[in-house]
């Protein structure tokens, strides 16, 4: 009979042999047309002369324009006025035109405004007689009335001012205290509001280094580290030979992070001045500036302004990871000084400036599309012949199996460095295998330390827990707990880690498939059914074994797929290999050490990293079924302990692979910028690489590898949840089920559950609660750090009880959800604090419910062999 080992090498012959093929042929990249602007024209605003500087906003589910400037009657260098409006319009979904909505507190323009919450708020702003440091909460009564709510004023008047809204705080940079023909120079600061706490009132924040500008575009951007602002170019007041103000255009870009500070960006690549505000922020990274004013027609005066060709049209998109412009295509009009009001699934711009003294009443819409790369029939047959090795390994493993201990511990039987290969795949799923390159990219290398650990604790699992699970002779971790402590710390134990798998499948099977059908025409509900499915078949045919098996096969595969890409995506840089070093260490992409004593997510210290991860790693490798039961699968203890270090030996250089291939990402895409989806996700990086430019059948095996490792997590822990069903429920209240037929039980049970996880992320993906769903795993979650602290206390100490146990646990609970919700603290220390929370509160309530059960031979150094 055909041997597991041998199916293995003969799959991995078979994709060698694909890869030299097609390795050997041109690249034949997937036919990908970038994703653009679309624009749609609304109905125009009623004025035919158009306003500019009008504010922007949406209330009550209409789209808002107040206010504004124009010449109703000749241009300003025929002897014509500015006249200033109060006038609030507002268009309806789907309506066909605008109506007056009521007027604002007074007239005026040039201010800013975004929408917020049910309404939008302003800012500043003026008229012909000054500036104005008003700002409001404007929203929509039921009768269609405009509401104003004062909120707390500007340290100062300002008008054409840069500003953004994230998370209810407003950034506001530079401005203009008094009108431009009596100003000599532009205001230098920088304000922040919090409009969940508006009782605090402003916050004077350090001001931009490139010095004071008015009418610069502004946007904000979820980075790595946190929210960070971010100011293009521009124009500041310089005197001139005679010593007047005149405008200098601007060019330079800046970033702010409010833990970080300023930073200097790469410039524009021209000026930009007053362009529709604020910038259209596409995806996780790109910001858009449309347009604006780039100075080449300044000299124009007069009635020489009736040749003005109007402003620029091109589309400037400032990408945040690589630090790079690119252009992204052209408007469809010449506006500034305009407004940018996110509303309907697009952006819209509200009317504006189409030349000197001339106003546009027209109203345009913008909608981002995507376009996919066509996988091909190459990629998908590669795809397939993976997926069927996987259910032939399932196949010649279901004749092994005659009993439980068969299905769920392998007889004993397996080798040691398989047994290592299978806790190295679990630990490693699909979304570690697409998450790990995309925070290299889009980062350095800080959190390289997070896997270190493994190394640290093998000694502290091979010289402590492994003799407890295997001389104890147990199927489920969590019969160590009802011996230990009580049968009610055991049930809490194995509920905590059932449900939590439980949700963590379906999670797996659903995000990667999300990811690949981004950036690929895969549809989600095929990547589900196919991983899922398939499986849950070879799972339930063959047991712990064909799981274990598998894991060999994949580890191999995706190991294999990230080489590949690798090699691929590093030679195909500009300059080779060696051009992508030097770029990335110009870039400080492989940064180490952040020397830092605080504990905050920003700052990714290095202890914070290194120390927190050591009991993260901690977590699974004490208390996680689905890893222990791998240590119970060799025929003995030393070989379970070759199989700790052999894991441990292995994560270590695959977390080198896996960084490498981010910084890697980076580097190619700092030299193409123009090959970046904007809208793409940052987390699915990896894969829009792979779909968009590995040659065909190459992309079909790394996407096999993502399938590869999605696979690998859920089938260990469908084993696993089975196995904890069967040993701490059924068996232990009473099922009398043996041999056949608790084999048949036990494949009947992984089925269903295989099933269930599959649905639940179907369903996931059609009604896109996958926020929910992650929100479900989280609450759960909160148990796993505890769980681990039950084990310690029990190992570690003897006076521990069952009711200071199960007291540790909830406490454990409460202070992580404590410090989840309402601290900063970085999400690396949330297992150090549940353990230790456990542990101290667990073994001081056992002093106030002593133990009276027998525990020799249970606790730290008196187990015997």
């Amino acid at each position: 009979m055909t041997s597991p080992k041998k199916l293995i090498f003969t799959l991995c012959c078979l994709f060698g042999a694909a890869i030299l093929t097609a390795s050997a042929q041109e690249a034949a990249l997937p036919s990908r047309e970038k994703p653009v602007l679309t624009w749609e024209q609304l109905p125009s605003i009623p004025d035919r002369e158009g306003f500019a500087g009008s504010y922007g906003g949406v209330a009550g589910g209409a789209l808002v324009v107040a206010g504004g400037s124009n010449f109703p009657d000749q241009r300003p260098w025929e002897g014509g006025t500015k006249v200033w409006y109060d006038t609030i319009y507002t268009l309806e979904p789907g309506a066909r035109e605008w109506h007056v909505g009521g007027r604002l507190p007074r007239a005026g323009g040039y201010g800013l405004s975004f929408p917020w919450k049910d309404g939008f708020v302003m800012f500043g702003g003026g008229d012909a007689a000054g500036h104005f440091d008003d700002a409001w909460f404007v929203t929509r009564e039921k009768d269609g009335k405009f509401k104003f709510s004062a909120l707390p004023k500007m340290p100062r008047p300002l008008s054409c001012q840069a500003g953004a809204i994230i998370r209810g705080i407003v950034y506001i940079a530079g401005g203009l205290t008094v009108p431009e023909a009596n100003a000599s120079e532009a205001a230098n600061v920088f304000y922040s509001l919090d409009l969940n706490n508006t009782a605090a009132g402003w916050k004077e924040l350090p001001p931009c280094p490139g010095g004071g500008r008015f009418l610069a575009a502004a946007g904000v951007i979820v980075t790595a580290t946190g929210p960070a602002f971010y100011l293009f170019g521009g124009t500041q007041l310089v005197p001139d030979d005679d010593g007047k103000p005149v405008r200098e255009y601007l060019r330079d870009a800046w970033s702010f992070h409010p833990e970080l500070g300023w930073k200097q960006l790469a410039g524009l690549p021209r000026a930009s001045v007053a362009p529709p505000s604020p910038a259209v922020p596409v995806g996780q990274t790109h910001l858009f500036v449309l347009g604006g004013d780039d100075g080449l027609q300044r000299n124009l005066v007069g009635a020489q302004q009736t040749q003005h060709k109007g402003f620029p049209r091109d589309v400037l998109a400032y990408h945040s990871i690589t630090d790079t412009w690119t252009r992204v295509g052209e408007v469809p009009f010449s506006l500034v000084t305009t407004s940018m009001v996110p509303w309907n699934g697009g952006f819209v711009v509200t009317g504006g400036e189409r030349m000197p003294g001339t106003r546009s009443p027209e109203v345009w819409k913008a909608t981002v599309i995507e376009t996919k790369a066509t996988f091909g029939w190459v990629n998908y047959a590669t795809l397939a012949g993976y997926l069927l090795g996987m259910v032939g390994i399932g196949w010649v493993c279901t004749r092994r199996n005659k009993n439980t201990d068969d299905y769920f511990k392998a007889g004993g039987r397996i080798p040691w460095w398989a047994a290592g290969m299978a806790i190295y795949a679990t630990m490693l799923s699909s979304l570690t295998f697409m998450a790990i390159p995309a925070k290299a990219y889009a980062t350095d290398w800080t959190f390289i330390w997070a896997n270190l650990p493994i190394l640290l604790i093998a000694p502290v699992l091979i010289s402590v827990y492994l003799p407890f699970f295997r001389r104890l002779n147990i199927t489920s971790a969590y019969e160590y707990l009802e011996k230990r402590f009580s049968l009610p710390v055991r049930i809490y134990g194995s509920a905590a880690f059932i449900l939590f798998q439980v949700g963590r499948q379906a999670i797996v099977l659903l995000l990667p498939s999300i990811a690949l059908a981004t950036v690929s025409d895969l549809d989600v509900s095929t990547c589900i059914i196919l991983m899922g499915v398939l499986c849950v078949v070879y799972t339930v045919m063959g047991g712990m074994e064909a799981v274990i098996w598998t894991d060999v096969a994949q580890t191999f595969l995706l190991l294999g797929a990230a080489l590949i890409s690798f090699i691929m995506i590093a030679f195909g840089s500009e300059g080779g290999l060696a051009g992508f070093w030097s770029t990335a260490v110009e870039n400080n992409k492989f940064h180490l050490f952040n020397f830092t004593w605080s504990p905050t997510t920003a700052a990714n210290a290095f202890w914070v990293i290194l120390i927190g991860n050591i009991f993260a790693q901690l977590v699974p490798y004490t208390s996680d079924q689905a890893v222990v039961q791998r240590y119970m699968t060799t025929d003995s203890e030393k070989k379970a302990a070759r199989s700790i270090w052999f894991n441990a030996l292995l994560a270590i250089p695959s977390t080198i692979l896996f960084f490498i291939i981010g910084t890697a990402l980076f580097v190619f895409y700092k030299a193409h910028p123009d090959k970046l989806d904007p809208s793409q996700a940052t987390d699915s990086i990896f894969p829009a690489y792979i779909v968009q430019n590995l040659p065909v059948g190459i992309a079909g095996l790394v996407i096999a590898g993502v399938f590869a490792a999605a696979q690998s997590t859920v089938s260990g822990s469908l084993n696993s949840v089975v196995t904890a069903i069967m040993t701490d429920f059924y068996e232990r209240f009473g099922g009398r089920a043996k041999d056949a037929a608790a084999l048949r039980l036990a494949r009947v049970l992984t089925a269903l559950l295989g099933a269930f996880a599959t649905v639940c992320a179907l369903v996931l993906a059609k009604l896109n609660l996958a926020s929910l769903w992650d929100a479900y795993s989280s609450l759960v979650g909160l148990a796993a750090s505890g769980l681990a602290g039950l084990f310690a206390l029990g190992i570690f100490t003897k006076r521990a009880s069952g009711v200071g146990a199960l007291c540790g646990a909830v406490a454990s609970i409460a202070v992580l959800a404590y410090v989840q919700h309402c601290t900063q603290l970085h999400f690396f220390l949330y297992a150090a604090i549940g353990m230790l929370t456990c542990f101290i509160v667990g073994w001081v309530c056992s002093l106030v419910f002593p133990s009276r059960k027998d525990t020799t031979g249970l606790t730290f150094g008196t187990i015997k062999k």
